[in-house]
């Protein structure tokens, strides 16, 4: 603490930790009286100082004040874990679940349940524990290890949380009754029917606690740089392996436990550090304290918001209170930076530029074949022959008009929406000087997902209202995210951990109203991960034939602008060119087709970012070359996701946005590994 006397020391002192203390009794005195029956303040007193053999207090007892304990427990764990996390990867931005950490161990505990379930019922926390700490590894070696950025961290990690995403989605379609328990416990929840849990953590939680703190004058070194800590006799390798460790059980006992619970790793820690804290004996404890406080906080107001005792999930309100902190902690570290150029995050490099009279035919050809592979697969695998008698009218009428009214719609359904999320990546790309930009990253998508559930909950399962909400929120995160972007100055790295920042306050609302409407588990996870299933002409009439008849020659007209605004802005006004007006008409058509598509397939990911990237890789970067090259590209990769959804598993089906996401994410990872 810098810069203070002696007196203003004490004071901050008694503020962080005697007040954090008092306002941990206040909150969980709040929390234990919280519950669907009323129980006076004298018999919550009464239970805890002299507790009797009834009703109200086997109930405070035994029911409530394990919840509260628990939340104490692991809110703070989750807050030392991210303070250390913070330290040894040098990155401010860093946590559990912004690393994918929490993703990691939710998937590990996932599968163990489908595949090992009799190993699993033993003891789910050292599966969690390899998921946490395989993950971290793998987002620690993909952004490039010492040499990591905080931006490129945090994407890799936000593309390893939505790769394992996807196949803890494919887990729980194709294992309902497996994993039926498993969805409320996987936003989070501290619901406890006795002292089993917090029994069980506690000693793991004090254990890697005492260590962390028994490394806390080492952690002091380690923040003046490697070099530094080892010129003063240090071992870094040994005090970085041992404490992130520690870190990453902290986590993972408290995923085992309560689930994953994002961004208290994130608040607590800053709170601290804000205070003007920088020992880490001292921002360790007062995290642990502060992050009790957060989380308890989070399930007060989830009881507060849902008066039915329902179970809204804590983890969903602790990412609706930790995505905005993660914005401003984005846009702070902005300005601070502002000096800095900042203008890129990473592109696709052409290997050589190809002819666009070879290389558009040659992608029309692929479609073609990819089309009538589609049309003749189904659920007895590639059958040509009796896609040709079917066309042919030698076939039944049952085959043709199979082929016609479901494989043709749905084939063309999926190309074109291909290409239109293409189009969409390559102009939020372009207009936000962003390669890492796409309509799901920057948030789009998940507005796009809470609009459509909102619909549904409001209007009741009605084909009518549900895309249009989605299409609504789609519109509205677009004018949130723009609104970010101009704040940022439209820097890339900024816009992307900006993105990260709405699209986590998307998935949370999205989370709470899977919850609040009782909708199945399956159709959720179904829609929300994109599909094209019972999908055909009436969705391409309604919303993506339009997009194509008026959107895409809109843009063959401007797409050269983007070039310019790639020249900087500067330059771009030199050169006559109204930057904001053209930004926001651009950005308004790739937001529109994004909302277009949500509305007829859901939440598809990365077509957006891959078909720009691999068009980069083919033809170079005029974007005049790439939206022909990327809008077919985008309609060959979601026509083939869509063929590989109905057939690998047949005759049961994988959303089409899931099959992208398996693909796309490892493409992503080694592109991002590859650039830097």
């Amino acid at each position: 603490m810098k810069n203070k006397t002696p007196w203003q020391n004490t004071v901050l002192a008694v503020l962080t930790f005697g007040g954090g203390t008092a306002l941990l009794f206040v909150l969980t005195f709040v929390h234990i009286n919280q519950g669907d029956v009323s129980i006076p303040v004298s018999l919550v007193v009464e239970a805890l100082t002299n507790p009797q053999d009834i009703l109200a207090h086997h109930t405070v007892r035994i029911l409530r004040m394990p919840r509260a304990v628990m939340g104490i427990l692991a809110g703070g764990a989750l807050a030392v874990s991210g303070v250390v996390l913070q330290t040894v990867t040098k990155n401010p931005l860093a946590s559990a679940s912004t690393l994918g950490i929490h993703a990691g161990t939710y998937f590990a505990v996932v599968a163990g349940t489908v595949f090992i379930p009799a190993a699993l019922s033993a003891n789910s926390l050292l599966t969690a524990f390899i998921g946490g700490l395989g993950t971290f590894l793998i987002v620690y070696m993909l952004s490039g290890g010492k040499k990591a950025t905080p931006v490129r961290m945090v994407l890799a990690g936000m593309i390893v949380t939505l790769l394992f995403s996807s196949m803890t989605n494919v887990l729980q379609i194709f294992y309902e009754q497996e994993t039926a328990g498993l969805f409320l416990w996987g936003s989070g929840t501290l619901v406890q029917n006795d002292w089993t849990g917090a029994q069980f953590a506690a000693p793991f939680i004090f254990v890697s606690l005492a260590v962390i703190l028994i490394l806390s004058s080492q952690l002091d070194t380690l923040k003046l740089g490697d070099d530094v800590a080892a010129g003063l006799g240090q071992n870094v390798h040994v005090v970085k392996i041992v404490s992130i460790t520690a870190a990453v059980m902290l986590t993972s006992v408290t995923v085992s436990v309560v689930g994953p619970i994002g961004f208290v790793g994130l608040i607590a820690p800053h709170i601290i550090k804000l205070l003007g804290y920088r020992r880490h004996v001292l921002v360790a404890g007062g995290s642990f304290i502060w992050g009790g406080n957060v989380l308890l906080f989070a399930d007060i107001l989830a009881r507060i918001i849902d008066p039915s005792f329902s179970e809204l999930p804590v983890g969903a309100i602790s990412a609706l209170i930790g995505a905005p902190w993660l914005i401003w902690l984005v846009l702070r570290m902005q300005q601070r930076q502002s000096g800095q150029q900042n203008a890129s995050v990473m592109a696709g490099r052409p290997t050589r530029e190809l002819p666009l009279t070879i290389l558009l035919p040659v992608l029309i050809v692929l479609i073609a074949v990819m089309g009538f592979i589609s049309l003749a697969s189904g659920n007895y695998g590639f059958e040509p022959v009796a896609f040709f008698q079917a066309v042919s009218g030698s076939s039944n009428e049952f085959m043709k008009n199979l082929i016609v009214d479901f494989r043709l719609s749905r084939a063309l359904l999926a190309c074109l929406a291909g290409m239109i999320l293409a189009a969409s990546g390559l102009v939020f790309q372009g207009v936000l000087r962003n390669p890492l930009a796409d309509p799901s990253v920057i948030g789009i998508t998940s507005g796009g997902g809470a609009g459509a559930l909102l619909a549904m909950y409001v209007f009741g399962a009605s084909g009518v209202w549900i895309p249009a909400g989605a299409m609504a929120g789609s519109i509205l995160f677009f004018f949130i995210v723009m609104l970010f972007a101009v704040r940022a100055g439209f820097q890339p790295a900024t816009l992307a951990l900006l993105g990260i920042g709405v699209s986590a306050f998307g998935t949370a609302v999205i989370q709470i109203l899977v919850v609040q409407a009782d909708v199945t588990v399956t159709s959720a996870l179904t829609w929300l991960s994109g599909t094209t299933y019972a999908k055909g002409w009436s969705e391409i009439t309604t919303y993506l034939i339009w997009p194509v008849l008026f959107v895409f020659p809109f843009l063959l007209l401007r797409i050269r602008v983007l070039d310019t605004l790639a020249l900087g802005d500067d330059t771009a006004k030199g050169l006559g060119l109204n930057v904001m007006q053209t930004r926001f008409q651009m950005a308004s058509a790739a937001a529109l087709l994004a909302s277009l598509c949500v509305a007829a397939v859901g939440s598809i990911g990365f077509i957006g970012l891959i078909a720009p990237h691999a068009a980069r890789l083919l033809v170079g970067p005029s974007n005049q070359r790439l939206l022909p090259v990327s809008i077919l590209i985008g309609g060959l990769l979601l026509l083939a996701a869509d063929t590989l959804s109905r057939t690998l598993l047949a005759p049961d089906e994988i959303p089409s946005g899931t099959i992208v996401a398996i693909i796309g994410a490892p493409y992503f990872l080694w592109l991002m590994r590859k650039s830097g």
